[in-house]
C-alpha cells in the first residue's frame, strides 16, 4: 500500500516509520528544513533505547509524490487550510484520507448532530474552503491516543500509547474502515473501529481543550496543573460546559471531570503539545480545541462563560506572541 504522510511532526513520523517497517511504501509531504533533512536521512523513530529508520520519498510538491492509497493528515489545525489545497494531487478515485489531528475537525457535523447535521463550523473552516478542497466521501476520522515528541526534523521519540481510533464521519461500519484498521493493527498499532467517531473525538477533546491551553498560559507540566486547587476547579468548570454541549449533540460523556483528571494524573508529569508549540514558536490550535467548543455552545444553546474566559486569555497570549 502506498501511504502519504502530510505533516512529518511527531505523530506523522511515528505513523510513517511503523507503517514503513510493516512494508508500506511511505511518501512524505514536507517543507523547509524538514524537507532537506528527511531527504538525506529519512524518518527516525526512537522508543526507549531503540531506534528505527526508514527511507521515504519526500517532496514539498504533492504532484511529485502522486496519488496514494491512504493519505494520513497529521498537521496541526492552523496549517490545514493551506495543506488542503495540496491534497488533490495525493488522491485518486479510491484514496482514503485519514485525519489524525487534535480537536474538532471541519467535517464534525457532516452526517451527524441531529438538527445541526451538515452545518459547517465557521471557527474551523470559515468560508468552507477546506470542505471544498477535500472530498468528504474520502475522509475517515481518527483519534490518536499516544504521546510523541519531535526531537529534531524527521526524528520523533515515542513516550507511551499506541492507540488509534478510526471511524466514518457518518457513523457505522464500512469495508474501507475495516481495511485501514487492519493495516494499522498489522503495523503494531492498537487500532479499533468506532461506530460514532464524534464521540471519541469529543472525549479526547474534553481533556485536551483545558489542559493544553492552561499549560500554554502557565508553562506548567500537567502534574502542576492538577495539583493547583484553584486551577483544577476552573478546568473542571470548563469541562462541565463541554459535557453539557456533548449531551445536547447526542455524544454524552458518562464521567465527571475528576474521573478524567485521574486518567491524566496516571500519565505523570508531561509537557502538552500546545506548550511544546509555544516554546517552539509555532501557531496554536486554539480554534480546533476551544473556539469550536464555544461555537457549538452557541449552536446548542449552552452558556460557556468559563470556556470564553479560557479562549480569551489563551488567544490574547497567542496573539501577543504572534502565534495566532
Amino acid at each position: 500500500m502506498k501511504v502519504g504522510i502530510v505533516g512529518a511532526g511527531a505523530i506523522g513520523t511515528w505513523l510513517g516509520v511503523k507503517l514503513g517497517l510493516a512494508g508500506c511504501d511511505v511518501s512524505v509531504l514536507a517543507r523547509g528544513e524538514s524537507l532537506n533533512i528527511i531527504r538525506r536521512h529519512g524518518l527516525t523513530l526512537k522508543s526507549g533505547d531503540q531506534a528505527w529508520r526508514i527511507a521515504v520519498q519526500v517532496s514539498d510538491e504533492a504532484s511529485r509524490l502522486g496519488p496514494c492509497d491512504l493519505v494520513i493528515v497529521c498537521v496541526k489545525a492552523p496549517a490545514l487550510h493551506d495543506v488542503s489545497k495540496s491534497l488533490q494531487a495525493l488522491t485518486g478515485q479510491n484514496t482514503t484520507i485519514l485525519t489524525a489531528m487534535n480537536g474538532v475537525p471541519w467535517w464534525f457535523l457532516q452526517g451527524f448532530g441531529g438538527p445541526l447535521s451538515g452545518y459547517s463550523l465557521q471557527s474551523i473552516d470559515p468560508g468552507g474552503e477546506i470542505a471544498a478542497a477535500i472530498s468528504l466521501r474520502q475522509v475517515l476520522g481518527g483519534v490518536v491516543h499516544a504521546s510523541c515528541a519531535l526531537e529534531s526534523p524527521g526524528v520523533a521519540r515515542h513516550h507511551f500509547g499506541e492507540g488509534l481510533i478510526l471511524g466514518e464521519p457518518a457513523g457505522g461500519q464500512s469495508e474501507r474502515l475495516s481495511r485501514v484498521v487492519g493495516l494499522l493493527i498489522g503495523a503494531g498499532f492498537n487500532a479499533t473501529a468506532s461506530m460514532q467517531i464524534q464521540r471519541d473525538i469529543w472525549y479526547k477533546l474534553w481533556g485536551n481543550m483545558t489542559i493544553n491551553p492552561v499549560s500554554a498560559l502557565t508553562g506548567a507540566l500537567t502534574d502542576k496543573i492538577l495539583d493547583d486547587e484553584l486551577v483544577l476547579g476552573f478546568v473542571s468548570a470548563v469541562m462541565q460546559e463541554a459535557k453539557e454541549i456533548g449531551a445536547r449533540l447526542g455524544i454524552s460523556i458518562d464521567q465527571e471531570p475528576q474521573d478524567r483528571h485521574a486518567v491524566t494524573r496516571k500519565l505523570g508529569a508531561f509537557k502538552t503539545s500546545m506548550l511544546q508549540d509555544v516554546q517552539a514558536g509555532k501557531k496554536l490550535e486554539l480554534d480546533a480545541l476551544v473556539s469550536s467548543v464555544r461555537e457549538l455552545g452557541q449552536l446548542t444553546g449552552v452558556a460557556t462563560p468559563m470556556t470564553d474566559a479560557l479562549l480569551g486569555l489563551a488567544r490574547l497570549q497567542a496573539r501577543t506572541l504572534g502565534l495566532y
